[in-house]
């Protein structure tokens, strides 16, 4: 990752200006709240334990990890490590396609005459 790549984020209030910007026919307080009813429905679906699938986007995941047995990384003493929920993101092969259209051209079948 570059220093400018690994810097750049994008913040719930540029999404907001990109809602207002790109749909029109809101106000910006109106696609304000559009932006947080689509996070606090995901959060509500993802504590209920259950799968957000974006069709071409990806798959938002919680899954339980259960209590283990870990290590302090500075003097080496065991501890446990406390069970919890963990989110995780795995994305569609249309974004990975995206995200790299050229290991995309290069893994794509031949097709034969």
């Amino acid at each position: 990752m570059t220093e400018s790549t690994k810097d750049k984020r994008t913040t719930k209030f540029e999404l907001v200006q990109a809602v207002y910007g790109q749909l029109g026919g809101f106000s910006k307080k109106e696609a304000a709240d559009l932006v947080d009813q689509v996070f606090e429905l995901m959060k509500e679906t993802l504590g209920r334990g259950e799968t957000i699938k974006i069709s071409g986007f990806g798959n938002f995941v919680l899954r339980d990890k259960r209590e283990r047995q870990g290590r302090n990384p500075q003097t080496g003493d065991p501890i446990v490590i406390t069970s919890r929920r963990v989110l995780t993101f795995k994305p569609s092969q249309l974004l990975k396609e995206d995200l790299n259209p050229e290991s995309a051209e290069a893994e794509a079948p031949t097709k034969r005459a």
